[in-house]
C-alpha cells in the first residue's frame, strides 16, 4: 500500500486526510488508487479514511462488514442511516481539510465522482471538502519506468501502421481502385491486432468535412470514399497488451494529389507551428524546473490559432492526459472546456493535438510529450509537413 507516501503527499498539501467514498463503484478512481478488486461487492456505502498522521479509519456495512479487509486500518461497521453518520462524525472528529474526489463546480469532471449530498454531509461535520485532484495525479496519473517502455514500444508499432495505412492509400489511389474510410480504418484494426496493440475504440479515417468533426468514427453503414483532391486525416491510438500498459496517441493528416491547394498548406502550417509551440513551451518550463499548468499549455497554442484568425474553428482543448486511458486522470492542456489548474507533474504524459475545422476540411495534429524530471519531450515521430497521397 502507499500509505506512508500518500500521508506524506497529505502533509506537504496541509491536509488532515483523504476520505474516499464509494457505492455501486461510482468512483473508479479510488479503487484503482487504494488496489481494491474492481469486482469488489460493494452495494452498501463504504468510506476509508487516510489520516496525514496515524492509522486509516474504515467504515462499512454490517452486510458487506469484509469489503475494506484488503486494506490497513481500525474498522467501524454501521446499520442504520443513524449509525452511518455517527460513525462518519466520529471518524472525521480531528479533520479540518480533507481531500475528496470533488473538483468545486465540476471544472475537471475526471475528478468529480462524489456526490452533492455526500460533499454536504462531510462539510455538516465540521470537515472543509478540497479537491484531491492534484493529489490522484501523485497516485494515478504518474508512470512508472515499465509504462514509459510500455507506451514507446505501441508509439513505435502506431507509427509504423500509420504510415502503412497511408501507403495502402497511395496505392489503391495509384491502380484506381476504390477505398472507404472504412476499409482504411479496417486495415488499421487488423494491424492492431497482428501486432498484438489494443484500442478501447475508433481508430478515426476521416475525409474533407468529415475531418472536421474531431470525434467523427466512419463505420460500414457510413463512409466515404478516398479520392483525389480530399484531405485525409488519421487519428489512432492504441496500448501494448500486457496489463498496466498505457496508450500512444497521433494524428497526421495528408492530400490526395500532387500539389496542395495554397488554403490547405495554410491552415496545417498554422496547426504545425501551434503545436510545436506548445510542446517547446512545456520542454522549456521543465528544463528550468518552473512550474507548468495545464491551461498554460493551452493558452499558447490557442493564442497562435487565434491571432491566425482562426480562433472559431479551433473549439476542443489543446491535449488530454495519458494513460492506461487514452483519456487519462492527469492534467489536461485546457483552458477551453474547462480551466484546468492543474500542475503538470514528473513522470506523466499528455496529448498536443490543436486543430482547425472548416467547413469544407479539418487539420489536426498530435504528439505526445512526456515530463520528467526536469525535461520534457515528445515521444514519437513528429509530422512537418503535410504527406503527399
Amino acid at each position: 500500500m502507499l500509505i506512508p507516501k500518500i500521508q506524506e503527499a497529505l502533509s506537504s498539501a496541509g491536509l488532515d486526510g483523504w476520505l474516499f467514498f464509494d457505492h455501486h463503484h461510482r468512483d473508479p478512481l479510488a479503487y484503482r488508487v487504494l488496489s481494491l478488486p474492481l469486482d469488489l461487492h460493494a452495494t452498501r456505502r463504504w468510506y476509508y479514511l487516510i489520516p496525514a498522521m496515524g492509522s486509516p479509519q474504515k467504515l462499512v456495512h454490517r452486510i458487506e462488514s469484509g469489503a475494506l479487509d484488503a486494506l490497513p486500518g481500525e474498522s467501524h461497521v454501521y446499520s442504520s442511516w443513524r449509525e452511518q453518520q455517527d460513525e462518519l462524525r466520529a471518524m472525521l472528529s480531528t479533520a479540518r481539510q480533507v481531500a475528496m474526489q470533488y473538483s468545486p463546480n465540476c471544472s475537471i469532471p475526471y475528478v468529480s465522482m462524489v456526490d452533492a449530498g455526500t460533499v454536504e454531509l462531510v462539510r455538516a461535520f465540521g470537515a472543509n471538502v478540497v479537491s484531491s485532484a492534484d493529489l490522484l495525479q501523485n497516485f494515478e496519473a504518474r508512470w512508472t519506468e515499465a509504462q514509459y517502455r510500455s507506451h514507446v514500444a505501441a508509439g513505435k508499432v502506431v507509427d509504423q501502421i500509420r504510415r502503412e495505412a497511408f501507403d495502402l492509400l497511395r496505392q489503391r489511389l495509384a491502380d484506381s481502385t476504390p477505398i472507404t474510410e472504412f476499409e482504411i480504418q479496417q486495415f488499421i484494426l487488423t494491424r492492431f491486432s497482428e501486432r498484438e496493440v489494443v484500442t478501447d475504440h475508433g481508430p478515426i479515417v476521416a475525409v474533407n468535412a468529415n475531418a472536421s468533426d474531431p470525434h467523427y468514427e466512419p463505420s460500414r453503414e457510413r463512409s466515404s470514399s478516398v479520392v483525389r483532391g480530399d484531405v485525409v486525416l488519421i487519428d489512432l491510438w492504441a496500448k501494448s497488451i500486457q496489463p498496466g500498459a498505457v496508450y500512444y496517441d497521433v494524428t497526421w493528416t495528408g492530400y490526395c494529389g500532387h500539389a496542395i491547394p495554397d488554403r490547405v498548406q495554410n491552415v496545417f502550417e498554422i496547426v504545425r507551428s501551434a503545436r510545436k509551440r506548445a510542446s517547446s513551451f512545456v520542454s522549456g518550463r521543465a528544463k528550468r524546473s518552473e512550474r507548468i499548468h495545464g491551461f498554460e499549455v493551452d493558452d499558447v497554442a490557442r493564442t497562435y490559432i487565434d491571432e491566425q484568425g482562426y480562433a472559431e474553428h479551433f473549439f476542443h482543448r489543446t491535449g488530454h492526459s495519458i494513460g492506461t486511458d487514452v483519456h487519462g486522470t492527469g492534467a489536461n492542456m485546457d483552458n477551453w472546456e474547462s480551466h484546468d489548474d492543474r500542475l503538470i507533474v514528473a513522470n506523466t504524459c499528455f496529448s498536443i493535438e490543436p486543430g482547425i475545422y472548416l467547413a469544407d476540411f479539418g487539420i489536426r495534429s498530435e504528439v505526445n510529450v512526456y515530463v520528467g524530471d526536469g525535461f520534457a519531450h515528445v515521444t514519437g515521430e513528429e509530422q512537418e509537413q503535410l504527406i503527399l497521397i
